[in-house]
């Protein structure tokens, strides 16, 4: 396969983590809520598909079965972490930020020791290539293109539909910009905090499964999850909180972050050492841009939701 074609698809392939992580994120933002506990429930949600690999793989279920239990798994074990963060930050009022870091911090430091004690031939050499289909098999970039990547990209567009289209999409985008006025005119706003959290945490934690088991297939692959998680809040800015422009956003952070891999497969051209990590900034330049842009421009639609990152008391109404 060309070089530039493989460059492209792996980058696509890989950008697929940042779809699930963001789309996961702008559900929760558009609710008021942000969610810096991403990076710890991707993490998450990638350690619980994997647990349930683990355990399923020694029972001998069909490989139907064994895609969409993993699957499941992946969605609990996060969604888990966004009713608890929920609990906290919509119940209880604790700081968002601060309930969101120490989610990461827990979030990762929990994935790591569930991973250590896993059997990765048991939750990845079987498995991989059930979710792998159709190209399972091809050993060019084609491979990663499997059932978990198209996913990604059918949940982004409901995500945008829904959003847009529908009457709670509206809802929640109400909540998000006056949680009072919403309350006032009967919207539950309590439930719908609780609901987008939980969803968009469920979401995101698909793309730590993705990135694992898929996309890298490679037992030492939860080491570096935590980055994209990051990179996934920031891809929210990229993609001006809709969900279908992360698609086009991750495939931009894909080429971007995996150029210091494969500029040194192009003939005529080398890179050292010391360029590498240079070039690996680049995803992160590029959202600062875009939140210069943005700011400038100064467009309400291009803005993130007005009570992002406020509690919410019913009282103050």
């Amino acid at each position: 396969m060309n070089i530039w074609l493989n460059f492209l698809i792996d980058s696509l392939a890989f950008g697929a983590t940042f779809i699930y992580g963001s789309t996961g994120e702008i559900l929760t933002e558009k609710a008021g809520h942000l969610n810096l506990g991403i990076p710890g429930i991707m993490c998450m949600g990638g350690a619980g598909g994997c647990l349930v690999l683990n355990m399923v793989g020694k029972i001998g279920l069909p490989p139907t079965m064994i895609v969409i239990l993993g699957i499941l798994g992946a969605v609990l074990f996060s969604m888990l972490c966004g009713f608890i963060y929920s609990f906290l930050t919509v119940s209880l009022r604790a700081n968002q930020n601060v309930t969101g870091l120490a989610l990461t911090t827990f979030g990762v430091g929990l994935m790591k020791v569930i991973m250590i004690k896993l059997d990765a031939t048991v939750y990845l050499v079987g498995p991989k290539e059930y979710y792998r289909w159709p190209f399972a098999g091809r050993q060019d970039s084609l491979q990663t293109l499997g059932i978990l990547f198209f996913l990604a990209i059918v949940i982004a567009l409901i995500a945008g539909y829904v959003l847009s289209k529908t009457r709670v999409g509206l809802n929640l985008r109400a909540i998000g910009e006056k949680p009072g006025t919403a309350d006032a005119v009967g919207i539950n706003v309590i439930r719908y905090k609780y609901i987008a959290t939980c969803i968009g945490s469920g979401i995101a934690g698909l793309g730590g499964f993705y990135y694992i088991v898929d996309y890298m297939a490679s037992q030492e692959a939860y080491l570096s999850l935590e980055a994209f998680g990051w990179l996934s809040i920031a891809l929210v800015i990229f993609a001006l909180w809709r969900p279908p422009m992360t698609i086009i956003g991750s495939t931009v952070f894909g080429f971007l972050f995996s150029c210091s891999s494969f500029i040194t497969n192009i003939p005529g051209i080398t890179v050292t050492m010391a360029m590498k990590p240079v070039l690996r900034m680049l995803p992160y330049v590029v959202t600062i841009l875009v939140l210069i842009i943005t700011s400038v421009r100064n467009k309400r639609e291009n803005q993130p939701p007005a009570s992002l990152g406020l509690s919410y008391f019913r009282e103050d109404r």
